[in-house]
């Protein structure tokens, strides 16, 4: 009875392996995790809008290939100016917001009524930063005219 236990071991195993090696060839592979591994960035979204927009730099960098008037240089540096004082105030209260979130979270046990509602605040404040750069997007093209947008169009498929 010895020698078939001593037959039947090795066989068994060396069946067992073909098993398992034939199994993890067919797998499918599983669906990617909903969130990133840690310390991997998520690979940036395409701005939706950005093609019926123009930064104020590609504007400003091409006044004179433009024609912009000395009324719409001047309108758009107003405004421009405004937004980048506005933007760099709201950029202290989300750094702040998000600081308290941070604080909110360190604990062991969190207070998760606490936490979303700073998240909110947080969420308040990245609402406002998006709301002052369309805002001011949508003003300077408002004072270009067809030609100038066509022009811009033009200038940013030709710039890398």
């Amino acid at each position: 009875m010895k020698p078939k236990i001593n037959i039947i071991l090795p066989v068994a195993l060396v069946t067992l392996f073909f098993i398992v090696t034939a199994g993890a060839q067919q797998q499918t592979p599983m669906p990617p995790h909903p969130f990133p591994p840690p310390n991997q960035p998520l690979p940036p979204k395409p701005d939706p809008l950005a093609h019926l927009m123009f930064p104020p730099d590609l504007i400003m960098g091409h006044a004179r290939q433009l024609g912009l008037t000395d009324e719409q240089k001047a309108f758009m540096r107003g405004e421009i100016q405004k937004t980048t004082v506005s933007f760099h105030e709201l950029q202290w209260k989300l750094q702040d917001q998000m600081e308290l979130l941070h604080e909110a979270m360190k604990s062991t046990s969190v207070n998760e009524q606490q936490v979303l509602a700073q998240l909110d605040r947080v969420l308040d404040a990245e609402r406002e930063i998006k709301r002052l750069h369309i805002g001011l997007a949508v003003r300077l093209k408002n004072r270009l005219t067809p030609e100038q947008q066509e022009q811009l169009h033009k200038l940013r498929t030709i710039a890398p």
